[in-house]
C-alpha cells in the first residue's frame, strides 16, 4: 500500500541551521497493516508524516501509494486518499462550523467528480453523519448544529478521526492524537481508534511515546533516530518482546540508551 524508497529531507541547507530530518528512508508497508512509531524528539516521525502527507517535497527518493507515485503530487490532492490526525485536537476540525458542516466538508472532499466541492449533502448523507457520530457513544449526533469550537479536546479528536475514516482513506497517520487529552478520555479515543482501524482493514502508522502502546497495538513497530529507521519488529518477535527489550535492540543498532524521559516514564 505504501513505499517509501531512499527519503531524504535537510531543511536549510548550506546554513548554520542545517538539519538533516530524514536520512534515506526506506518503507513497505501491506494494505491492512498497523505500525506504531517511537523515538526521541527530533527523530525524524512527524518529518516523516509530513512527507507522506505532502506538507514538503523530499530532496531524494520516491513515495508510492497503492501502486501510484505521489511523490510531487500536492498536499491537498493526497488529501482524498489520505486522514491525518494531530497531536493538538484543536487542528483538523473547523471551530465555527457546526458538526454537521465539518462532516459535510470532509465527505464531500473524498469525492471524485469535478464538482465535488461544491456539491451539497442530502438527508440520507445527514442519516448516514448521525449513524456514524452515535458509535462514538459521546452524544454528538444530538448536538449536529452546533459549532465545532463547543466540543471538548477528546469529542473534537473523534470526530476528526471519523472525519479521517467515514470514507475509508488509503492511509492513516495518526501523530500522537491521545498525546494532548486526559488518560479517561486518551483511552476513549484510543479504543475507538482501534475499533475503526479493524473495521474498515485501514492501513494506519501510529507516531506514540507510550512504549506499552508501541508494542501492544498494531502489527509492526518502528524505532527512528537521526533520521532514519532503526528498527523494525513484527510477527512472533514483536509478540514476545518486552519494552526492555525493545529499549536493549534500540541501544545496539545506535550504540547508546534511548535518551527521552517521556517515552521511559510513560
Amino acid at each position: 500500500m505504501l513505499k517509501l524508497n531512499d527519503i531524504a529531507k535537510t531543511f536549510n541547507p548550506g546554513t548554520v541551521n542545517e538539519k538533516k530530518a530524514l536520512d534515506g528512508v526506506k518503507l513497505h508497508l501491506a494494505p491492512g497493516d498497523f505500525v506504531t512509531v517511537v523515538g526521541s524528539n527530533g527523530a525524524g516521525k512527524s518529518t516523516l508524516f509530513h512527507a507522506i502527507a505532502g506538507v514538503f517535497f523530499p530532496d531524494r527518493g520516491s513515495i508510492v501509494l497503492d501502486g501510484k507515485d505521489i511523490t510531487f503530487k500536492p498536499e491537498y490532492r493526497r488529501s482524498r486518499e489520505l486522514g491525518r490526525l494531530f497531536q493538538d485536537p484543536m487542528k483538523g476540525t473547523a471551530p465555527h462550523m457546526t458538526i454537521e458542516e465539518n462532516l459535510a466538508l470532509a465527505y464531500l472532499r473524498t469525492a471524485k467528480h469535478q464538482h465535488a466541492y461544491f456539491s451539497r449533502t442530502g438527508k440520507s448523507d445527514r442519516a448516514f453523519f448521525r449513524d456514524q457520530l452515535a458509535r462514538l457513544d459521546m452524544g454528538l449526533e444530538d448536538r449536529m448544529g452546533q459549532p465545532v469550537g463547543l466540543l471538548s479536546g477528546g469529542q473534537r479528536q473523534a470526530l476528526t478521526l471519523l472525519m479521517s475514516t467515514m470514507v475509508p482513506p488509503k492511509i492513516l497517520l495518526l501523530d500522537e492524537h491521545t498525546a494532548a487529552l486526559d488518560p479517561g478520555t486518551a483511552e476513549k479515543v484510543l479504543k475507538i481508534t482501534r475499533e475503526v482501524v479493524a473495521e474498515h482493514k485501514i492501513t494506519t502508522m501510529m507516531v506514540t511515546h507510550n512504549m506499552h502502546q508501541a508494542l501492544e497495538l498494531g502489527s509492526r513497530t518502528l524505532m527512528m533516530d537521526s533520521g532514519r529507521i532503526v528498527l523494525d519488529v513484527q510477527g512472533e518477535e514483536r509478540k514476545n518482546m518486552t519494552i526492555g527489550d525493545l529499549l536493549k535492540r534500540f541501544k545496539a543498532k545506535v550504540g547508546e540508551d534511548l535518551d527521552n524521559d517521556r517515552i521511559l516514564l510513560s
